[in-house]
């Protein structure tokens, strides 16, 4: 049988080229990359200058209310005052830990402060304030102190339920070693421990030496305490002796073991 002429051949090698994909040589697949390369980069930078555009440019991202939780000595105006929020600024520009630091500062009330950012227009001030455990008397007036022995406002009335701090030490090598101020923690740290019910007739905490803390409570009854340690244990113990002899007038937990009462 005859093979195909050379025609023939001619006519299929034709069609076997032109069935093949054309040749892309890497010249041209290197210049293809680079071109993707470059759309990309110019989405990414367009992108980018929207956002910073968005952020800091336009009007829709600005500081226009600021709220304020957590108040309850101080007002929401005060905080606010002290505050300074740029009203009217981009919100990304706020310096929340410069307001933090202005409201601390110079409310020294406040124990703590959250400045948030709250999108797309707001400002959020969450502030806890301190709270007095004790109070030193200043003349007519009252300081506050807080659970962390810290004086931080000055009052013309005692608030109520908070126990005045009787700081009396005697010239003993206790205050040479310890100082007034460790002296009133350790005080701060006795009304910290107190049964709830005791500490809501605790009148006055008196302390004369680091181990020498004494409570004086309503009825004229009288706590003696000792020192600072071992506060859990002997607010269990008084706790249990009030509770034995509701008329006694003296109890002593200074030794949790071997607490005492008298009186009627």
């Amino acid at each position: 049988m005859a093979g195909p002429t050379t025609a023939q051949r001619g006519a299929a090698g034709r069609t076997d080229a032109a069935a093949r994909p054309p040749h892309i040589g890497p010249g041209e697949r290197r210049i293809g990359r680079r071109a993707l390369l470059i759309l990309i980069g110019v989405a990414v930078a367009l992108l980018t200058a929207f956002a910073v555009w968005a952020l800091y440019g336009s009007s829709w991202l600005r500081v226009e209310r600021v709220s304020t939780t957590g108040v309850e000595v101080l007002t929401r105006q005060e905080v606010e005052a002290v505050a300074a929020v740029p009203v009217g600024a981009p919100l990304a520009s706020v310096d929340t830990d410069g307001i933090e630091a202005r409201l601390r500062q110079k409310l020294p009330r406040i124990d703590s402060v959250d400045v948030v950012r709250s999108w797309p227009h707001g400002i959020g001030l969450k502030v806890t304030e301190r709270k007095p455990v004790l109070l030193v008397e200043k003349g007519a007036k009252f300081v506050e102190v807080d659970a962390k022995g810290v004086r931080f406002a000055t009052v013309d009335k005692a608030p109520k339920g908070v126990p005045l701090l009787e700081l009396a030490p005697d010239r003993s090598a206790s205050l040479r070693r310890f100082g007034s101020d460790r002296l009133l923690r350790e005080a701060v740290r006795v009304a910290g421990d107190l049964p709830q019910g005791v500490a809501e007739d605790t009148v006055a905490v008196r302390v004369t030496s680091y181990d020498a803390i004494s409570l004086r409570l309503t009825r004229d009854r009288v706590v003696t305490w000792g020192s600072g340690e071992d506060g859990a244990v002997k607010a269990r113990v008084l706790a249990a002796l009030m509770k034995a002899a509701p008329r006694g007038g003296h109890f002593d937990v200074s030794a949790p073991t071997a607490p005492a009462v008298s009186g009627s």
